[in-house]
């Protein structure tokens, strides 16, 4: 078994911890969390050590794989900040992929992945690094979503969509086909996205407007 280090102690880690012991390759060491109110806390009988001054710890115990236990809802910036200042410390980035994940053999699957049950990437969609496949959202052929994204929830992308780095698409959302969606680009929860939208815009409704339009 490879021993494994979690990375925050929200609802997030719970899903990839229980993701990784499906998977019956790892083994979950322990969680660092900044908030110093869960130190000495277990999530899933898992124990939460400290924060990450304990890093460098770890790794002289051997334990060099981890996962990102922090997930998005609007911002990615802390998800990404905590992806790059784990990876840059030497840890592998573990991919959690859940068995019950439908994943085309053509896709393109980035470093650190996070899909989770009932997720679909089909045919030739890329994937980024550090990106969030949610429970039963859907990637469709040919679309490609950039580093730092997270599809939520029961979101679908249709074919050829192009999602940009640090996006985030709500529960629920639905992208039409070949849309372009730019880099740090909040979709609402249920809108329906049926028209580009460039970088840094917050989209929401049916069909999907920038805010206060």
């Amino acid at each position: 078994m490879i021993p494994v280090v979690g990375f925050g102690a929200g609802g997030h880690a719970k899903v990839v911890i229980e993701i990784l012991r499906s998977l019956g390759e790892y083994e979950i060491v322990a969680l660092l969390e900044t908030r110093s109110d869960l130190w000495g806390t277990k999530v899933l009988e898992v124990e939460v050590l400290g924060d990450d001054s304990l890093m460098g710890e770890l790794k002289s115990r051997g334990i060099n794989h981890a996962f990102i236990g922090l997930g998005t809802v609007s911002d990615a910036h802390p998800r990404q900040r905590l992806y790059e200042k784990v990876s840059q410390f030497g840890f592998q980035i573990v991919a959690a992929i859940h068995p019950a994940a439908v994943i085309s053999p053509s896709a393109q699957i980035g470093n650190g992945p996070t899909i989770m049950a009932g997720a679909v990437v089909n045919a030739n969609a890329m994937l980024g690094e550090n990106v969030i496949v949610n429970t039963g959202a859907i990637v469709e052929h040919d679309c490609v979503v950039g580093d730092h994204s997270h599809i939520a929830t029961g979101a679908c992308l249709a074919g050829a969509v192009q999602v940009g780095r640090g996006s985030h698409i709500g529960l629920g959302a639905v992208v039409r086909q070949e849309i372009i969606i730019g880099s740090e680009v909040i979709v609402g929860a249920g809108a329906v996205v049926v028209r580009d939208v460039p970088d840094g815009q917050t989209v929401v409704g049916v069909p999907a407007r920038v805010r206060g339009e």
